[in-house]
């Protein structure tokens, strides 16, 4: 069985950077892409960032391209969305999906 999960949200000031953890376990980790996706309450869920299974390649939505950084460690089983100068816009609940497996979610807010 295939478990997810997500840690590191918080409440953030704009400008502030926070740094998100996935931890997977029940899956060979270094042969998935790993995704993470966020939602707004009431809102259609948005892909993030990706990253191959090696870490070798990175992808990510132009609205965090330059902001965001994904990468991961394949020997922990756990993958990180570090993310810099954010902004009320990022405010959402972020979900990491590996093995069409979601987490519960870590919510991040940014606030003054």
């Amino acid at each position: 069985q295939v478990r997810v999960v997500e840690s590191g949200g918080g409440l953030v000031q704009p400008g502030g950077s926070l740094t998100l953890s996935c931890e997977a376990s029940g899956v060979t980790f270094g042969s998935e892409t790993l995704n993470w996706n966020r939602q707004v309450p009431g809102k259609g869920i948005e892909w993030v960032s990706q990253i191959s299974n090696d870490g070798s390649r990175t992808f990510y939505a132009s609205s965090v391209k330059g902001r965001f950084t994904i990468s991961r460690d394949n020997s922990k089983n756990t993958a990180y969305l570090q993310m810099n100068n954010l902004g009320p816009e990022d405010t959402a609940v972020y979900y990491c999906r590996i093995h069409n497996t979601d987490g519960q979610g870590t919510q991040v807010t940014v606030s003054s």
